[in-house]
C-alpha cells in the first residue's frame, strides 16, 4: 500500500514542463474523443440530434451543401480522430526518442525492426582470441545477435600483460577487441576503446584496457565489468573469459625445452611438441558452458593455433561441453602459417593438432582458404617466415572431419579472412546441416535481415 503514493508521483513527473510531451498526449486524446463521437453519429443518428444538426449546420457553412446522411459525417469525424491520434502519437513519441537516442530519430523504426530480425537469427559460439575472433564477429554481427564469444585470457604481453601484473587482473586486450567488434556503433567504441597514451604514466595503455581495469576494480570481477560495458553500449551478443584463473602457458618442444608464457612461446622457434595450461584445474563460467549447450553452431578460430584457439580448449570443462554438443564444431584455419608455432604446416597438421590436445569428435567440418596472392604479398610474407596454408580434402577426411574450402582474401597488403565472406561461408555450412524445417526458418531471417541492411 505504501508503494502507490511513490508511484503515483513517479506518473506525475511526465507532466514536467519543457518536456514537449503533454500537449500532443492532449492532442492524441482530443482524436480519441472525435472517433468516438463519430462512431456515435454512425450508429444512432437522430438520437444525437443536436449534435447531428450542428455537424451538418459545420458542412453547410464549409462547402455549402446540405448533407442528408449522417454516416459520411460520422466517417468525416472519426478520419480526423484517427489523424490527430497518429500526429499526437508520433509527435509524442519523436520528443522521447530525440531525447534517449538524439541523432537517429528518423531511423528508429529501422533499428527497431533490425534488433528484432537479428534475434531470430542463429545461436553462434566463436571461441578464440586475437585479431582473428573479433574480425569473425563483425561479420558475424550482421546476420544474428545471437553471438557468444568465449576469449582467451592467457595474453601477458603489451598493455594487457602490465595490467595484468600490476592489478592482478585478467589481460583485457583480446576482450577488449571482442567487445568493440560487436557494438552496434562500432567507428564511435573503436575510436574510443583503442585510443593508446603516448607518455606519461599510461605509456602504451588504451584507453579501453584501462576502463576494463577500472570496471573490474569497482565491482570486484572480470565478467562483471564485461557486462557493465554491455549495458552501457549496445551490443550485438556476448563476451566471456574462458575462465576467470589467472592462468599461465606452457609449452614443451620437441628439442626438449619449455618455455612458459605466451610472449615467449610466441618469440621462441622451434616445433612445439605439446601445450598446457596451468593451473591445469582451472574451470569455465557457468554462462560460457550454457551458451555453447544452447549453440547452433560452434566455431573455432580464426587465430594463432597455439596462443589463441588452443588455451581455450585446454580448459577442461569447456572442452568436454563443446565434444558432447549437439551443435557443430568448425575449426577456421588460418590463411599464412605463422613464424614460430606452423612453420610449414598444412590444414591437415593444424587439425591433427587440435585432436592431439581437444581430442577425436571435437572438429566437425574444417574451413580452410584456397586464394590466389598477388606476388609483392607473397614476398613479403616470406621474407617473415610465413606462406600459405596448403590444405586437401583428403588428408583431413582421413582424420575423420569435413573438408570445405573457399576465397576469403579481398586485396590488400595484410593477407586476412574477409569477415563478410567468412560469416557467410559459415552460415552457408550450417544451413546445410540443419533439418529442412530449420533451414526454412533460417531463410526468411537472412532475406529479412538483407532487407532492413540495404535500407
Amino acid at each position: 500500500m505504501k508503494r502507490k503514493p511513490k508511484v503515483f508521483l513517479e506518473n506525475l513527473k511526465w507532466l514536467y514542463p519543457n518536456m514537449r510531451i503533454k500537449r500532443y498526449f492532449l492532442l492524441a486524446v482530443f482524436g480519441i474523443f472525435l472517433v468516438a463521437w463519430g462512431f456515435a453519429v454512425m450508429s444512432f443518428g437522430g438520437t444525437l440530434g443536436y449534435l447531428e444538426n450542428q455537424f451538418r449546420e459545420l458542412i453547410y457553412q464549409l462547402t455549402g451543401k446540405q448533407t442528408a446522411s449522417v454516416v459520411p459525417a460520422g466517417i468525416i469525424i472519426s478520419l480526423s480522430g484517427m489523424a490527430l491520434i497518429y500526429v499526437g502519437f508520433k509527435k509524442m513519441l519523436k520528443s522521447i526518442i530525440t531525447i534517449l537516442i538524439p541523432g537517429n530519430e528518423d531511423k528508429i523504426v529501422d533499428v527497431m525492426f533490425s534488433r528484432c530480425q537479428l534475434k531470430r537469427g542463429p545461436k553462434i559460439v566463436v571461441v578464440g582470441g586475437g585479431t582473428g575472433l573479433s574480425a569473425l564477429l563483425k561479420g558475424l554481427k550482421e546476420y544474428t545477435s545471437n553471438l557468444t564469444a568465449i576469449v582467451t585470457v592467457a595474453d601477458d604481453g603489451g598493455s594487457s600483460g602490465r595490467l595484468r601484473r600490476e592489478l592482478g587482473i585478467l589481460p583485457p586486450g583480446d576482450v577488449r577487441s571482442c567487445l568493440v567488434a560487436l557494438a552496434e556503433k562500432e567507428e564511435i567504441m573503436e575510436d574510443l576503446f583503442s585510443y593508446r597514451f603516448d607518455n606519461g604514466v599510461f605509456a602504451g595503455h588504451s584507453l579501453g584496457n584501462l576502463f576494463l581495469a577500472g570496471l573490474a576494480g569497482r565491482f570486484g570481477d572480470f565478467q562483471k565489468g564485461i557486462e557493465q560495458v554491455g549495458k552501457v553500449f549496445a551490443l550485438r551478443g556476448e563476451v566471456y573469459p574462458s575462465t576467470l584463473s589467472q592462468i599461465t602457458l606452457e609449452a614443451y618442444f620437441e628439442d626438449g625445452r619449455s618455455i612458459n608464457g605466451e610472449t615467449a612461446i610466441r618469440t621462441t622457434p622451434g616445433k612445439i611438441k605439446h601445450l598446457k595450461v596451468a593451473p591445469q584445474n582451472c574451470k569455465p563460467l557457468p554462462e560460457a558452458l550454457k551458451a555453447v549447450e544452447e549453440a547452433d553452431l560452434i566455431v573455432l578460430g580464426p587465430g594463432s593455433l597455439y596462443t589463441s584457439v588452443l588455451p581455450n580448449l585446454l580448459i577442461e570443462g569447456l572442452r568436454s561441453k563443446i565434444t558432447t554438443v549437439k551443435a557443430p564444431c568448425v575449426y577456421v584455419c588460418n590463411i599464412m602459417t605463422e613464424p614460430g608455432e606452423t612453420d610449414n604446416f598444412t590444414v591437415a597438421e593444424h587439425l591433427q593438432v587440435i585432436i592431439e590436445h581437444g581430442g577425436q569428435g571435437l572438429v566437425d567440418v574444417v574451413v580452410a582458404a584456397k586464394d590466389d596472392f598477388p606476388a609483392e604479398v607473397r614476398e613479403r610474407y616470406q621474407a617473415e617466415g610465413a606462406e600459405p596454408v596448403s590444405g586437401d580434402a583428403k588428408s583431413v577426411e582421413n582424420l575423420g572431419v569435413h573438408y570445405h574450402e573457399s576465397s576469403f582474401y579481398t586485396g590488400g597488403e595484410v593477407v586476412r579472412h574477409n569477415p563478410e565472406k567468412l560469416a557467410k561461408e559459415l552460415l552457408r555450412i550450417l544451413f546445410r546441416l540443419k533439418p529442412v524445417n530449420e533451414r526454412i526458418a533460417m531463410v526468411d531471417s537472412y532475406l529479412l535481415n538483407r532487407k532492413i541492411n540495404t535500407l
